[in-house]
């Protein structure tokens, strides 16, 4: 890529202050709090491999790699040349006039990595639209079946799967304490399936029967002629990286197929080499679904892209000779982007020729065995995980007073984050949790540094709160 004599000089940087104060003052964030308080955000500068840079030079491991999706690390020239290529090949084209050839390579390749018969791709913007595709896709296709009462969705407590209006209307996290509106009339919600809150004399055989009668039930109350889906994620991830016990999927999707219940893996996160397959649904819990939904990974974060994968099944059940005028009426202007297919192809290449999805199951055992060897500490609660997936969860004694219980339920995961950060590691707080998913590409000296610096960090923080 060699740079054009001809064009304008690039502006000149600004200071890093500069730049926190026009962020402060014009940007709104993701999770925006609206205190009045002006936030204090480190600048990210430049990223290479998995590490960040502020604009001091300060290095940081991306512990979260980026928001679960930075598969292959930052800064693959490949990876720029191959979308500016695209770029200035064909930048852009209207999906409802024109097709191309990254969106239809693209397309096929999803159908070969894809289980079963899930062999056609609605191509979106990221994951929440990748969710709402299929979740409006089920209600056309059981409007199409004549079954227009069969439109309620079944989704778990904890489960995240998006932001956009229905995507976190089947969003189980926090959603009492949102002020968002969301259609509750079209969502039930089954209680966390999370192993670590099973009585103590349970054991996780039975806690898995519970939670699968937790779905049947469900079906028993609501009726079966009634829902139309069940969406989870096969690993939740946002709602604290909770692993469900073994069979359980496998169990669920037959109840759904019993009762003619459309099942969604919502593989945002797990897809794309983050348990070691490019889709854990089959590979890793045995299970086919109807529809898979994926993002994140697919790109490794170098642009914006979900796709939402369709039995051929299901098409083939709405699909007729006199419904040539019978439109699914749900698109977006960059749906099929081809510089964002073109991304995504590089992307795949990359991980197959280099391996990463055998990497991850050679490094995974010593990932996991670190993450729970943190176990040790009196305030660390649970530990748990799967492929290159971590969470810690704080707990606080019942001896200890009130106002301190309280303190490490709400703030233990921000404290370990700002210890980590100190040291040069960044991890995700979620109240008492912090979790983590580094860049696939991750090697085991890095795994030991990464929780070596939580090991060191956990430390202080127990010191402190304890």
């Amino acid at each position: 890529m060699t740079p054009d004599p001809n064009s304008p000089p690039a502006a000149p940087p600004q200071d890093p202050q500069t730049i926190s104060a026009w962020d402060a003052a014009h940007v709104i964030h993701p999770w925006e709090s609206m205190g009045t308080e002006m936030p204090d955000r480190t600048i990210a500068a430049k990223a290479e491999g998995i590490h960040l840079y502020d604009a001091e030079g300060q290095r940081f491991m991306d512990g979260p790699g980026g928001m679960w999706c930075v598969q292959i690390g930052y800064g693959r020239r490949e990876m720029a040349e191959a979308i500016a290529d695209q770029v200035m090949t064909l930048t852009y084209n209207s999906p409802w006039s024109f097709a191309s050839e990254p969106s239809a390579r693209l397309a096929r390749k999803l159908a070969q990595l894809a289980p079963g018969d899930l062999n056609s791709v609605f191509f979106s913007t990221c994951g929440s639209s990748a969710v709402d595709t299929a979740l409006r896709f089920v209600q056309f296709y059981n409007n199409l079946r004549g079954r227009p009462e069969k439109k309620l969705f079944l989704a778990r407590e904890k489960g995240y799967h998006g932001s956009t209006y229905l995507a976190a209307s089947v969003t189980g996290k926090d959603r009492w304490k949102n002020p968002m509106d969301i259609e509750q009339r079209l969502v039930r919600f089954l209680p966390d399936i999370n192993p670590y809150h099973r009585a103590p004399e349970q054991g996780e055989a039975d806690w898995c029967d519970e939670k699968v009668e937790d779905l049947a039930r469900a079906i028993r109350v609501e009726g079966p002629d009634a829902i139309a889906a069940f969406i989870a994620e096969p690993v939740i991830a946002s709602g604290g990286v909770i692993v469900p016990p073994a069979d359980y999927l496998r169990r669920c999707r037959e109840l759904c197929r019993e009762h003619d219940i459309l099942f969604i893996s919502d593989e945002v996160v797990t897809g794309f080499g983050r348990l070691g397959h490019w889709f854990a649904s089959e590979s890793v819990f045995g299970i086919v679904p109807d529809i898979i939904t994926c993002a994140k990974g697919l790109t490794s974060g170098y642009l914006p892209l979900g796709a939402t994968i369709i039995s051929d099944r299901l098409l083939s059940e709405i699909s007729k000779e006199d419904r040539a005028e019978v439109l699914f009426k749900n698109g977006y202007t960059y749906s099929g982007h081809p510089v964002c297919c073109a991304g995504a192809l590089k992307n795949i290449e990359i991980m197959e020729r280099e391996r990463l999805l055998e990497h991850v199951r050679q490094v995974a055992p010593l990932f996991q065995s670190r993450l729970r060897d943190l176990g040790r500490h009196d305030i660390v609660g649970d530990v748990r995980g799967m492929g290159l997936l971590g969470c810690v969860e704080g707990t606080a004694r019942p001896d200890l007073p009130e106002a301190r219980r309280f303190d490490i339920d709400q703030h233990f995961g921000e404290r370990v984050d700002a210890a980590c950060e100190a040291r040069g590691l960044i991890v995700r707080p979620l109240l008492n949790m912090c979790v983590f998913s580094p860049p696939l590409i991750i090697t085991k000296t890095q795994i030991n540094e990464m929780f070596d610096i939580l090991d060191d960090a956990i430390s202080e923080v127990q010191a402190e709160m304890l």
